[in-house]
């Protein structure tokens, strides 16, 4: 391949935004030659790459609008030192819940694990190219407080709403005013059968 031509290519990659293929296109060709791939194999193995960096990007890109405390996976989690179902974790990670858009709760005292497992379900959900946010109980309502003070509380109820999953971490482990109660309800049933959230707290089921 001459010098030109390599420019080329080069150039109509980045004119139609296709990193990947212009920085694998040479690599890949020299393989098919060595492996004496079709014409067809090696524009299958180019568009790959290239949808497969795109996906992976994507992921990156949801994974940090989430706003995750902390990288976790339930793939890192200790099932067996915690008496906590594997199967059904692993189950809720296939994503049914959310399509569903049925809530999850996880109760249990600090340090069970309960904000790892919450986390996990998110990074499963961000894989599946589900929009998520993270946020800790107190995190919403001040977000929601500072919004209505400033007459903004029906755009940022709204940006919750657009979300595929929500995840309300620690709820219960800060007394909560009546107000800043509400503001949170109000996020909660604005999602009642429409969109999925999870919920961790220390507090008993009955309350």
């Amino acid at each position: 391949m001459s010098d030109l031509q390599d420019q080329a290519i080069r150039q109509h990659c980045k004119a139609l935004r296709m990193p990947t293929i212009g920085g694998q296109f040479s690599r890949l060709a020299e393989t098919a030659i060595r492996e004496k791939q079709s014409h067809l194999g090696y524009l299958e193995a180019l568009l790959a790459a290239e949808m497969e960096e795109r996906e992976s990007r994507a992921i990156t890109r949801l994974l940090h609008d989430a706003r995750l405390p902390r990288m976790k996976t339930l793939e890192a989690f200790e099932f067996d030192r915690s008496g906590v179902p594997a199967a059904q974790l692993r189950g809720l990670a296939e994503g049914e819940y959310i399509a569903k858009a049925e809530p999850v709760l996880l109760i249990g005292e600090a340090g069970t694990g309960k904000t790892h497992l919450a986390t996990g379900l998110c990074v499963a959900a961000c894989r599946q190219r589900r929009r998520v946010r993270f946020t800790t109980a107190t995190g919403l309502i001040n977000e929601l407080a500072e919004a209505a003070h400033a007459n903004q509380l029906s755009r940022a109820l709204g940006r919750w709403e657009r979300l595929d999953l929500i995840c309300i971490d620690e709820l219960g482990y800060v007394p909560l005013a009546e107000t800043a109660c509400e503001l949170m309800f109000q996020v909660i049933a604005d999602r009642a059968e429409k969109a999925a959230v999870i919920v961790t707290t220390n507090l008993p089921f009955s309350e």
